[in-house]
């Protein structure tokens, strides 16, 4: 029986006809975005997350050259990270101050050229202390060739921290010369980009800045290396344990056998002469405390151990010797 098709029915098969075409074809992909201009005054930039990083690398030398420059100097000092920056390096020559301590750096592998720069505010105070002095600040001037020489010890504790800090990513410092500000003008181009990162140090009565300076271009690498290793899960080998106990084992610390406090007599104390002996006010069996690198290790009686004087050790710790200094008496000398 024949059927005459309508023209709704033909144009039905027809959009059928077309949507399965559609389906079979494969499918066409999206056209690429078009491209963009590129500024070579770019060339260098530093990213967020390559800022981060350096943030803490720079947090880290910042703990550590306060401890070891505190210890070095025997007084107390704050270091601290305040700011780090990307600018080109004529705005660096800008923000020179006309009496300042700059020297230059080495950066290895790449070979490049840094700059480290040091407030003079703060050399005075050092110069001060490292002379027996108590770090008062003094007026701001050149240095003589002897404050010149001190100051340069305390430049190679700083690139040593500098070291210590960025080892994890391969770069070293190596402290060159201390430079003019002419010479620093002539050492890099005016346009090229500079990581200028600040760190704020603060004695007693005084503080300064202390600055590095390093070209952006070449910490580029160095940086997305310091990126990668920050995201790879940390683990301690079995020998890095070892190793570390070792070292600790052969470590030496500060061991004193001490008596508890005992009233004495002005009297007895100002009788005293070289040669008498004072006797303390204590019981026999009175146990002292035993002191490592001042703090209360145990209880322990002194003994002697061949030649030396030793402490045995009380309570759980019964039956362990330690050679030791002690005295059961105050000789007066």
């Amino acid at each position: 029986m024949d059927k005459n098709l309508g023209q709704e029915d033909i144009d039905a098969l027809f959009a059928a006809a077309a949507r399965a075409n559609t389906a079979l074809k494969p499918k066409v992909q999206a056209v690429d975005a078009p491209a963009e201009k590129y500024s070579f005054s770019r060339a260098g930039q530093i990213s967020n997350d390559q800022m981060r990083a350096i943030s803490t690398v720079n947090d880290l030398f910042a703990r550590n050259l306060m401890h070891t420059l505190g210890a070095w100097l025997r007084t107390p000092l704050r270091v601290k990270l305040v700011s780090g920056e990307q600018l080109p390096f004529s705005e660096f020559l800008e923000r020179l101050s006309a009496l300042t301590y700059i020297c230059s750096v080495r950066l290895e592998p790449p070979g490049a050229a840094g700059l480290l720069e040091l407030d003079l505010t703060l050399t005075s105070p050092i110069v001060d202390v490292l002379l027996g002095g108590t770090g008062k600040p003094a007026q701001v001037r050149e240095l003589t060739s002897i404050e010149e020489a001190i100051l340069a010890a305390v430049i190679k504790v700083v690139i040593q921290e500098l070291n210590l800090a960025w080892h994890s990513v391969g770069l070293e410092f190596a402290l060159e010369k201390r430079e003019t500000a002419a010479q620093v003008a002539r050492m890099l181009t005016l346009g090229e980009k500079m990581l200028c990162v600040s760190f704020e140090i603060r004695m007693q009565e005084v503080q300064g800045a202390l600055n590095l300076c390093l070209p952006a271009v070449v910490l580029n690498a160095i940086l997305r290396r310091l990126i990668a290793e920050g995201d790879r899960p940390r683990r301690r080998s079995k020998e890095a344990e070892t190793r570390m106990r070792a070292l600790i084992g052969g470590a030496r610390l500060g061991v004193v056998l001490q008596f508890p406090p005992v009233r004495l007599r002005a009297a007895e104390l100002t009788a005293l002469e070289p040669g008498m002996i004072l006797r303390l006010p204590l019981p026999k069996h009175e146990t002292a405390e035993l002191r490592v690198g001042g703090l209360q290790f145990s209880r322990a009686y002194p003994v002697r151990s061949g030649e030396h004087r030793g402490a045995h050790l009380d309570g759980e710790y019964c039956g362990v010797r330690m050679d030791i200094p002690a005295a059961t008496e105050m000789r007066v000398n």
